[in-house]
């Protein structure tokens, strides 16, 4: 799902100035070939690596270092009271005055909201048009970049990209259709409190072969209790924790296991939650088949140490 507006009204324009606060439609951007004209990213936009080497024009309002249980109540706190949880360096916006900005209205956790978007460039009467990508399941992600293409002149590109993905899924179902199982799955997107997959996490994990279990599809994920958890009976286990990396997945997954937490006799795996899981671009694809070498290694071949840890059994 996705929405724009812009006073210029330059839907289907190649934009020379972009400023992108979404590590996702970074992501999007450069794979359609604008990595040129982004012009400014935030601080989490590390892929493709040359996205670094970008303006930063966001940061985190938060303290580093924190545990989950300190970031939920931090977050929890600001929310309750009204503050931000991203810094837009407005001066920043005013220098590179872009023409496109590409932002979310999903989640105000993970990124900075559209309205502050929409403040911001009203106090420096700046006309840029402003891209909301707010894909919920997996078919909205992939469309994303059939709209991101459409804004920004870049349909063929696009096109490719979508086609692609689409076949890498159709080829991956069709690999699996022979399948002796289909193991029910938990995956857990926070640990304190527990969050369990919702958007489009239940999705990738249908398209590898598996069963979700306490999941919403194509809805906000939600805090779930320890004790259902516990006793929900999955298979398979998947930690893979909002804004953390493969080291820092596992290590929760380890902290789940050691708690006796987990439904017993379930495999218990970390995978990098940053790059295969929780941002709404073209690797989630990628995503998908890495949950399917979890699930079916028999089938597609074990994953890469580099993506995916098995912790052990609950």
């Amino acid at each position: 799902m996705s929405t724009t507006n812009s006073a210029a009204n330059r839907q289907g324009a190649s934009p020379s100035r972009i400023i992108s606060l979404l590590p996702s439609a970074t992501e999007i951007l450069f794979a359609l070939g604008l990595g040129d004209s982004v012009v400014g990213v935030t601080f989490e936009c590390n892929h493709p690596l040359e996205a670094r080497g970008k303006r930063i024009v966001s940061t985190s309002a938060l303290p580093e270092n924190l545990s989950p249980a300190e970031i939920d109540r931090v977050v929890s706190e600001r929310m309750a009271a009204g503050e931000d949880l991203y810094r837009l360096d407005r001066g920043a916006f005013a220098e590179l005055d872009p023409q496109l900005v590409v932002t979310q209205d999903l989640c105000a956790v993970c990124a900075v909201d559209v309205s502050e978007v929409d403040d911001a460039l009203a106090f420096l009467g700046c006309e840029a048009e402003v891209l909301t990508l707010d894909p919920m399941t997996l078919n909205d992600v992939i469309e994303s970049v059939t709209t991101a293409g459409r804004v920004t002149g870049t349909e063929a590109k696009a096109d490719t990209i979508v086609a692609d993905l689409h076949q890498r899924l159709v080829s991956l179902e069709q690999c699996l259709a022979e399948r002796a199982t289909t193991p029910s799955v938990l995956v857990v997107e926070w640990i304190e409190p527990a969050f369990t997959a919702g958007h489009w996490v239940p999705d990738m994990v249908v398209a590898a072969g598996g069963q979700p279990v306490l999941a919403f599809p194509g809805q906000r994920s939600q805090a779930v209790e320890w004790d259902n958890i516990a006793g929900c009976g999955a298979d398979v286990v998947i930690v893979t924790p909002c804004g953390f990396d493969l080291d820092g997945s596992a290590a929760q997954a380890e902290q789940l296991l050691a708690a006796g937490r987990l439904p017993q006799g379930a495999q218990v795996w970390a995978v990098d939650a940053d790059a295969l899981v929780v941002r709404p671009g073209p690797r989630l694809v990628e995503g998908a088949e890495v949950f399917a070498s979890i699930l079916h290694p028999n089938i597609v071949g074990e994953p890469a140490p580099s993506s995916a840890r098995s912790v052990g059994t609950a």
